[in-house]
């Protein structure tokens, strides 16, 4: 009966311990919004540039307008793009030839910037953490990080 009293105890022990564990919230992610906004516009400054800002704090450039097909935030497109940080240290870039990909399976910045522009359209997003990959490192992109993409939208598939 001691056993049995014993295994029991331990039991509801380990099950309190696991019930508490997946109970406690993850660390609650940080809001960037601010930081990134300022961090945007002293970019913008600094390299005399002329944007428009979206109502979710997007920033674009349309370098060329595009004469094609206009995408939907729901399009397959196919992009050409380098992107990197307010830094300039270039962190992913496509081949001239682009990529393929369906805009529902992108960050948010990407699914409301690339429709800004037809096909043959060129220019730059201004994307900030909340539209991009949050507060939290992603492949080699540290939290809280504002994105620039400078993007050729070659087709609409």
């Amino acid at each position: 009966m001691k056993k049995l009293l014993a295994a029991l105890f331990s039991l509801t022990l380990f099950v309190s311990c696991v019930s508490s564990d997946k109970d406690s919230a993850p660390e609650p992610a940080k809001d960037y919004r601010e930081q990134n906004e300022q961090e945007i516009k002293d970019y913008i400054a600094k390299n005399n540039l002329t944007a428009q800002r979206t109502d979710s704090g997007l920033y674009y450039i349309i370098n060329e307008p595009g004469t094609g097909k206009q995408p939907t935030s729901t399009s397959s497109v196919t992009v050409a793009y380098t992107g990197s940080f307010t830094s300039g240290k270039t962190f992913d870039q496509s081949s001239s030839a682009g990529i393929t990909f369906p805009l529902t399976q992108v960050i948010q910045g990407w699914t409301e910037g690339i429709p800004l522009f037809k096909e043959g359209g060129s220019g730059t997003l201004l994307i900030p953490a909340h539209l991009g990959y949050g507060s939290y490192d992603r492949s080699g992109i540290p939290g809280g990080s504002v994105l620039i993409f400078d993007v050729k939208l070659i087709k609409v598939n």
